[in-house]
This record gives structure tokens, sequence and C-alpha cells, in this order.
């Protein structure tokens, strides 16, 4: 079978077409990779007038402070719980609207709302609802004897960082779960009923397995979504606190550089956030994706 390919009309239309996205690319990620890598070798004096080529020195200096390695651990924990946590809701609920006939359309679309929500207003709406001297949380929390204060509880807010950030997620999780259930044949799944099969072990031997593809996708978006795009989540919150315990590697990067000033350590935090992520999705490609059945 011949594979069809598209001709244009002029050799230079290709390249003007995808031009814009190389410049963007170009500009807002290629560029700044190049900086923050320049800037982690240099150490720049109050002013920034002059700066001093120091080598490693910043990179050394970095896993030799305890706090950058106790933020590492954070990150792991956090990561961990953020991407289990969304996912499992977001599976949990797009196999409840899949059993829907007449209201799916209606659920998908308001489960589908704080997907469009910005992650600095996410924090701020919980940080309203976990609020201890006004928020319903803590009330509620005061029946079972909990006395909730995330501004002096490390673990408390450490459990409202996670609870924001996956709320945040969910909805994307969801949106790729619902398509994912949808391809799957419905002859298939008739099929193990009729053999006996319950709807549990239906979804554990049949759907699950189907679903691996978007599960495996799912995994590393929403690792990289922890990893990234939960400063504004974090920022809104606790700013990293209290006493350093929601400080994670992203916030740590803002906090040494932009509040700290200290430029060539907060370079070389971005530099080895960047290498973390790109081992780890290596690692998930490598490993990973073997159980993943297309």
């Amino acid at each position: 079978m011949e594979t069809k390919r598209t001709t244009f009309p002029s050799k230079t239309l290709p390249y003007a077409l995808v031009m814009p996205q190389l410049v963007i690319t170009l500009v807002f990620f290629i560029w700044p990779t190049w900086q923050a890598v320049q800037s982690s070798f240099l150490r720049e004096d109050p002013f920034g007038l002059n700066s001093t080529f120091v080598g490693l020195l910043h990179y050394q200096r970095l896993f030799q402070d305890p706090l950058y390695l106790d933020a590492i651990g954070r990150t792991a924990i956090f990561a961990v719980a953020v991407t289990m946590l969304s996912m499992g809701m977001g599976l949990l609920l797009a196999v409840a609207v899949s059993r829907l006939v007449r209201s799916a359309n209606a659920y998908s679309t308001l489960l589908l709302w704080p997907y469009a929500v910005a992650p600095v207003v996410a924090g701020i709406l919980w940080w309203f609802m976990f609020n201890s001297s006004s928020g319903i949380l803590p009330y509620m929390l005061s029946f079972f004897g909990v006395d909730w204060n995330h501004k002096l509880n490390g673990t408390q807010a450490m459990i409202l960082v996670i609870v924001a950030a996956s709320w945040k997620q969910v909805s994307y999780n969801f949106l790729f779960f619902l398509a994912g259930l949808q391809s799957v044949p419905q002859s298939l799944t008739e099929a193990a009923a009729i053999d006996g099969a319950g709807p549990v072990k239906r979804f554990f031997t049949i759907v699950l397995p189907l679903l691996s593809p978007t599960t495996f996708f799912l995994f590393i978006v929403n690792v990289n979504y922890t990893m990234f795009d939960t400063f504004g989540t974090i920022d809104a919150t606790t700013q990293g606190g209290p006493n350093q315990a929601t400080n994670i590697l992203v916030y740590k990067v803002y906090a040494d550089g932009f509040i700290g000033l200290n430029l060539g350590s907060s370079s070389a935090q971005s530099v080895v956030l960047m290498l973390f992520v790109i081992g780890l999705t290596f690692l998930q490609f490598r490993y990973v994706e073997r159980r993943v059945q297309y």
C-alpha cells in the first residue's frame, strides 16, 4: 500500500508554516534554558554588573546543603501523592460517568470546569476552605478532634497543597480516562459477563489493561505537572512554609533566586530539576512502557 505524501506548491511554504512554532520554542524554551545553564556556572556581584566563572561550585554546594536534600524528599512525596490522588479520582469519576446514559454529557461538562481554573486561583480557593479561623473544613474537622492550622503544622500544610494541586488536575485525567473507557469494545465486557465475570473482575481483567496506554500517558503528564505547574498553587497557599515544610524543588528555585537573590544557585537548581525530569521520563519510557498493552 502506497503512502500518500503532501506536496506544497512552494518549497518555502513548509518552513513558513513551522517557523512560528520554532520561534516560540527558541524564545521561550531554548534561550531561557541556555541562560540558566550559563548562569549556573557564574557568580554575579550584588548589583549584577560583573560575573565570575566558578565552575561546578554551585552544584557541589547544592548536594551538600541539607535543605536542598530535604526539598528533594518533599518533592518526591508531593509528586507521588498528587499523581496517585488525581489519577485515582479521575479514573473513579470517569467510570461513574461512563455508566450514566442520560446525564453523562452534563456531568462531563461540570467535571471539566476545574481544569479551566488557574493554579493560583485553585490554591486560593482551597486556602479559604482550609483557613483555620473562617474555613468550613477546619470547622468540620474540629468535630473529630482535629485542630487544623496549616500555618503552624507542616504536615497539614503539605496535605493542603496536595489536595489543591490534585483537585486542579482531576479534570484533565477524567477527560482522558473517559475517552479511553468509551473506546473499550463492549463486546469484550459483554462476553466476560456472559461467562460469569462480575463488574470488578471485568474492570481489572479487561478494562484496566486496555486503559494502560492512557494511564501511561497520564502518568508522565501528571509527574511533569507536579514538578513544574504546581508553583502557583504553593505560592498562593503556603509560600513554602511553615518551616520549609512545603518548599519543593520548583518553589525553592524561585525562593532562592528571586527572593534570596542567589541567581547562581537558583540556576543550578533549575538545571538539576530539568535533568531530574528528563531522567525520570526516560526511565518511564524505558521500564514502565513495557507493561503497556497497545
